[in-house]
């Protein structure tokens, strides 16, 4: 099965991206409140028909989300020399140069940067796929990791309320994927997309070409420059320009295979069509690495058959090693 076999499946011919606003849920009724019913059905409609939806009054303050931005600004304007120090691994940690990622079924490469970073815990098994120490930069770039990962545990509990609107909205229990994220990958990106050259224009080069997320959920904070866009089912990009105050999320193709289609991974790009850098900073809110993802879980009654269970880590390192220059040989 190709990356794309089940992606943006169950997607419709929409022509925008749903907004929808988390419920203030109180601290007694919570996960049982009517409000939270509404917000599970609203989710389940949108990861349905769409796969991607805008989240508003999500709670992550704007000083968490101003500062991360500012880092990532801060980071990648430093010389490259510097940022070599951290050069990406087979772990997908630290800093990947332009021309690094070329997703399956690209042209060319694609035109931006990234710093990855992801879960860490003294007691990580690092056995696993993907389950690694951080590279965090020191000198000059000491600064990054105090300023973006207050931003990124925030984020991480947001994912926790959207996975729970989920589960409910599929029919299972509200705390129904949480066993699943004991050791969470959580993986983030930091990505830098450079102004446009004459030469990314005749190669045709996307900030980020045509593909599918590979894990379970992202929620994406963007800067105010645009340039992402959505495919429907008959083929129209749709743009999803900033939206204040919002995150852009969207499932990804684990989380669609787990439910066996009824999620939708849908196609999305990044065009960076200006003479200004674009800054965005994805969190991959993913499973522990040795997760198990059985699609038998979310089968039907009548469903002929579904397809195996996975682990968490190798189902997306897989994908890795066929999208990042650094896993494939010299």
């Amino acid at each position: 099965m190709s990356d794309f076999d089940y992606a943006s499946a169950e997607t419709t011919d929409f022509t925008s991206i749903p907004i929808i606003d988390m419920p203030d849920l109180d601290a007694d009724t919570g996960l049982n409140s009517p409000e939270f019913v509404i917000f599970a059905q609203t989710l389940m409609s949108a990861a349905t028909e769409v796969g991607f939806f805008y989240l508003r009054n999500h709670g992550v303050p704007e000083n968490l989300r101003e500062q991360a931005m500012a880092a990532s600004r801060r980071f990648f304007a430093l010389p490259e020399d510097i940022k070599q120090k951290i050069a990406v691994n087979s772990d997908q940690r630290g800093w990947m140069a332009k021309g690094g990622a070329v997703l399956q079924g690209a042209e060319t490469f694609d035109a931006k940067e990234i710093f990855f970073w992801g879960w860490e815990s003294e007691q990580m098994d690092t056995s696993l796929p993907l389950v690694a120490p951080n590279q965090w930069p020191d000198d000059e770039a000491a600064f990054l990791k105090a300023e973006i990962m207050a931003y990124y545990t925030a984020v991480l509990g947001l994912s926790k309320v959207v996975l729970a609107g989920l589960a409910a909205g599929l029919g299972k229990p509200a705390d129904f994927f949480t066993p699943f994220y004991h050791t969470p990958l959580g993986r983030g990106q930091l990505v830098y997309y450079p102004p446009t050259t004459a030469a990314d224009r005749m190669a045709r080069r996307f900030g980020a070409a045509a593909h599918a997320d590979f894990g379970v959920l992202t929620i994406l904070f963007q800067d105010n420059l645009g340039g992402l866009q959505v495919q429907n089912r008959s083929g129209s990009w749709i743009e999803a320009p900033p939206v204040e105050n919002s995150f852009v999320c969207n499932i990804g193709d684990m989380l669609s295979y787990w439910t066996g289609g009824r999620l939708a991974s849908t196609i999305h790009r990044v065009i960076n069509r200006t003479e200004q850098a674009r800054f965005s900073i994805p969190i991959f809110c993913d499973p522990s690495s040795d997760a198990v993802i059985d699609p038998a879980a979310f089968a039907e009654p009548d469903q002929a058959e579904c397809g195996p269970a996975v682990q968490a880590g190798q189902f997306i390192q897989s994908r890795n090693q066929r999208n990042f220059a650094h896993y494939k040989p010299s």
